[in-house]
């Protein structure tokens, strides 16, 4: 057993400096990090990366920023991949808490804002959100397939960052 244990090591370069790293060694660690990574954000939930919204962005973030220094060597690489599941299972038990208390949501996702009522633009919403008349109407454009703001009821900026649309 220990022989095989240190077959492992060396093919994957454990207890080596990442200076000293191969190009296998590397390529072996990355293989073994996308197939743990791909098996945990699947375990995870689909949702993180089909929604797209900030307090999903945050985990692909770090975690890619995580399992990056298993791969390089310059983390242990068993706890580095320890610590990328985690962090999913912490995304995961927040999604958890954000569906049963409306208030964590908020305080983790964010809440929309409306920005357009009756046809009326409110500027000072628009603005805080960074959203300029050009954006409202690019919006408006693709996803309500309107030209025309007086045919909106209502336009939000939604917790994901896009915008949606009310026709009237």
């Amino acid at each position: 057993m220990n022989a095989l244990w240190n077959s492992f090591e060396t093919l994957l370069g454990l207890g080596v400096e990442p200076k000293d790293l191969t190009f296998v060694q590397i390529s072996l660690r990355g293989i073994i990090v996308f197939l743990v990574t791909l098996a945990t954000v699947r375990l995870g939930h689909k949702r993180s990366l089909s929604r797209k919204t900030p307090f999903d962005a945050v985990l692909l973030v770090i975690l890619a920023a995580v399992l990056s220094r298993a791969i390089n060597g310059s983390a242990a690489f068993f706890a580095t991949l320890g610590g990328g599941v985690v962090l999913v299972v912490v995304h995961r038990l927040f999604a958890f808490l954000t569906f049963y208390s409306h208030g964590f949501g908020i305080l983790v996702k964010g809440k929309p804002d409306v920005i357009v009522h009756d046809g009326q633009c409110d500027l000072a919403t628009m603005r805080r959100n960074h959203v300029s008349m050009h954006d409202l109407d690019e919006d408006m454009r693709l996803s309500a397939h309107l030209d025309d703001l007086s045919k909106i009821r209502l336009a939000r900026v939604e917790r994901s960052g896009d915008i949606s649309f009310i026709k009237k």
